[in-house]
């Protein structure tokens, strides 16, 4: 991905204005990674008017829920989780402030007015990679729930993580661009 533009996480709303739907990144810096199972444990505790155990005002969240790791590597083969697994807890969980989500996969329409709500940006990994992408995971840490197992909440350290803005911050959809020319045919 040589035409990348290289960003640091955690992303701050500057550089997510910046961000268009098909840009190509390559991610460096620090990533949350959350599941389902994470996400309705959050928006419970939201609920419940409980504190949440971690703070995730500008951070990125990643879907994944990653393989054992191999000794001598920092985590297993970690691709994305499809996104769409998420939605009905996302608005929530963007009004605390993250500021990009990484998945693979088509968003209601929901996330998407609460991204343009909240000045957020979602990116997809390629599904499939997930030997690949975690050669780019350089240390991985549970943060919270470590019960959930891989669906834990967990810091990442990334290294050139790579994704494309599937959605920018103005709710512009590369998905949708994209097909569009073969939807004439």
């Amino acid at each position: 991905m040589s035409d990348a533009k290289k960003i640091t996480s955690p992303i701050t709303k500057d550089v997510v204005k910046t961000l268009k739907a098909g840009d190509r990144v390559l991610i460096t810096g620090t990533i949350i990674a959350a599941r389902d199972a994470a996400h309705k444990a959050l928006t419970e505790a939201l609920k419940n008017g409980e504190k949440l155990p971690v703070d995730l005002k500008n951070q990125t969240i990643y879907y994944v829920g990653p393989s054992p790791a191999r000794p001598g590597d920092a985590i297993g083969s970690a691709g994305p989780t499809t996104s769409g697994r998420m939605d009905k807890y996302t608005p929530a969980i963007l009004d605390l402030g993250v500021n990009a989500m990484i998945g693979k996969g088509y968003r209601s329409k929901e996330v998407v007015e609460s991204m343009k709500k909240n000045c957020v940006v979602y990116m997809v990994a390629i599904g499939g990679t997930g030997a690949l992408i975690s050669k780019s995971i350089k240390k991985y840490e549970v943060l919270a729930y470590e019960d959930l197992g891989p669906e834990a909440i967990a810091r990442l350290e990334v290294v050139d993580f790579p994704a494309i803005v599937a959605i920018d911050c103005e709710g512009n959809d590369f998905y949708k661009a994209g097909q569009a020319p073969y939807k004439e045919i």
